[in-house]
């Protein structure tokens, strides 16, 4: 399997759109490349590597945040500083607010617009590797576009910080 390398420029892209996080970002890739090679024998020979890895790379993910939903999760805009820009600062700051805007969504919107606008994936490659019908695909699409849209525009208002505590 030492065609995976090639892929990993693509499953870092996508790790680090899922996570929002550098560290976070190559644990997810890590943790994928040793469950694709630990389980190589189910790749099935004429089928997509990458569509594979990210389906792997997509159920890791889910299992790591079902993990996690359990613990507090801290509120870190370390992250906004590593987001690569075009070279203009309203440019770096419209990366930033996609950035934070794409953070908003629920996952499963998320996962469907990066996998559709992102990697280009087709409706079909992307419900074969989220495992769900292509309709399911096409409706969290319209409906994370839209919430997306929404968060742009100012109509959606950004999630309230439950982490703070009022101290009188």
């Amino acid at each position: 399997m030492k065609e995976i390398v090639q892929h990993l420029p693509r499953l870092r892209r996508y790790a680090r759109a899922l996570t929002g996080d550098s560290a976070a970002c190559e644990d997810l890739v890590q943790d994928t490349v040793e469950r694709a090679l630990a389980r190589a024998e189910l790749f099935r020979p004429g089928s997509r590597l990458d569509a594979w890895l990210l389906s792997v790379m997509h159920n890791l993910f889910v299992s790591q945040m079902r993990r996690d939903a359990l613990l507090p999760q801290a509120d870190d805009d370390s992250t906004a500083a590593e987001t690569p820009v075009r070279g203009t600062e309203s440019d770096g700051l419209e990366v930033r607010d996609l950035d934070r805007a794409l953070a908003q969504l629920p996952p499963w919107q998320r996962e469907v617009l990066l996998l559709i606008s992102l990697e280009e994936f087709s409706y079909e490659e992307a419900a074969h590797i989220l495992g769900v019908p292509v309709g399911t695909v096409m409706s969290r699409l319209a409906r994370g576009r839209e919430r997306l849209r929404a968060i742009l525009d100012g109509r959606v208002a950004p999630p309230a910080a439950s982490h703070l505590k009022v101290i009188k």
